[in-house]
């Protein structure tokens, strides 16, 4: 299934980091699927709007690179992703402006309790499952020339 997620960086080089709703100490990107006939980019500027509630002219597109997949488990397969057997994702790394408005977690539905800025080395793979790691570990490494673990 293809889909986008986004590194939002604010001025001091911290990075946007979201508690899912449905799991305490479990942070991720926002991210989302792309829908049938929708470019990366226009499904990236709807996420960003639905998950945190940002408008396009909030932040600008600095760069972005797609091919990070993952399988998922038969569990979560079987359970939430109608048949989809992984993702292949395209991240966007992406400024805040200055003048932007505050993230707004509280979208209906509601994808996240909680969020904070971050700087990137300081990111963990415990926070996330297993089937996601390495692509984790992958873009913060591409993105950012971090290492995390």
């Amino acid at each position: 299934r293809p889909n986008v997620a986004l590194l939002l960086v604010d001025s001091r080089g911290r990075l946007l980091v979201c508690e899912r709703a449905n799991g305490d100490g479990a942070w991720q990107f926002p991210q989302g699927g792309v829908d049938e006939g929708e470019s990366v980019e226009a499904a990236l500027r709807r996420e960003v709007r639905e998950e945190i509630g940002l408008p396009p002219e909030a932040y600008e597109i600095e760069r972005s690179k797609g091919g990070y997949r993952y399988v998922f488990p038969p569990e979560v397969r079987k359970l939430k992703k109608k048949g989809y057997e992984g993702q292949e994702q395209t991240y966007f790394l992406c400024r805040m402006r200055e003048d932007a408005p505050p993230i707004d977690i509280e979208q209906e539905p509601r994808e996240f309790q909680d969020h904070q800025w971050i700087k990137p080395e300081k990111f963990r793979l415990k926070w996330l499952p297993k089937f996601k790691r390495e692509v984790y570990r992958a873009v913060l490494r591409e993105f950012f020339e971090v290492e995390i673990d």
